[in-house]
């Protein structure tokens, strides 16, 4: 899950030299603060790639050093244009309904995300008892497709409601849900739904 800067951006030779910033997956630009006393740091954007801030939405060209807030609350946290988060509501115990899903939508490239869902204990995983739920962004048309769920669960819910989020300035931003652009109930069969 945590990967150096050279595995996602072999081609920037500037992250080569980085050894305090990483990714997490490949979504997430993860900029840690290792000073004390400190509310900002200075940070690399790799190149060819537009970044929003986790935090606030805020657009950014990479391919160069730039100072991010890092108040001792926020952890500077960067986004890659093209990718899809899914976040669900704060929950207690492994079997608590956790939906509505909010999918936000990181624009300005194509992208996809493959949902995972299982029974939340157990191994039953392990004999194929998971379920999986692709989902697709196509940036030019501003279309996103949450595919056919393939496989089953003991407890999978049968609906699911998403909210999706177009992530911008302000909107969609931080940990708490935000206020969706568009709400759609899914069954397991296949959606496309316009953002236009």
């Amino acid at each position: 899950i945590m990967r150096a800067l050279p595995l996602d951006f072999p081609q920037d030779t500037d992250v080569a030299r980085i050894k305090d910033q990483f990714m997490f997956g490949p979504a997430i630009l993860v900029n840690p603060v290792t000073e004390s006393g400190v509310n900002s740091r200075d940070l690399y954007l790799p190149g060819n790639t537009v970044w929003y801030d986790f935090w606030t939405g805020e657009k950014v060209v990479g391919g160069k050093v730039i100072s991010s807030a890092a108040p001792l609350q926020t952890l500077p946290l960067y986004v890659r244009s093209g990718s899809i988060i899914t976040m669900g509501p704060d929950i207690q115990y492994a079997g608590e309904k956790y939906d509505p899903v909010e999918i936000r939508i990181y624009e300005g490239s194509n992208g996809s995300f493959t949902m995972y869902q299982d029974e939340g204990d157990g191994y039953g995983y392990e004999k194929g008892n998971y379920a999986i739920i692709p989902i697709k962004w196509d940036d030019s048309t501003n279309i996103i497709t949450i595919g056919n769920r393939k496989g089953n669960f003991t407890g999978m819910p049968v609906n699911m409601d998403f909210h999706i989020v177009l992530v911008r300035e302000d909107h969609g931003v931080g940990i708490s849900p935000g206020q969706p652009d568009k709400s759609v109930s899914y069954s397991g069969q296949s959606l496309s739904i316009n953002l236009n």
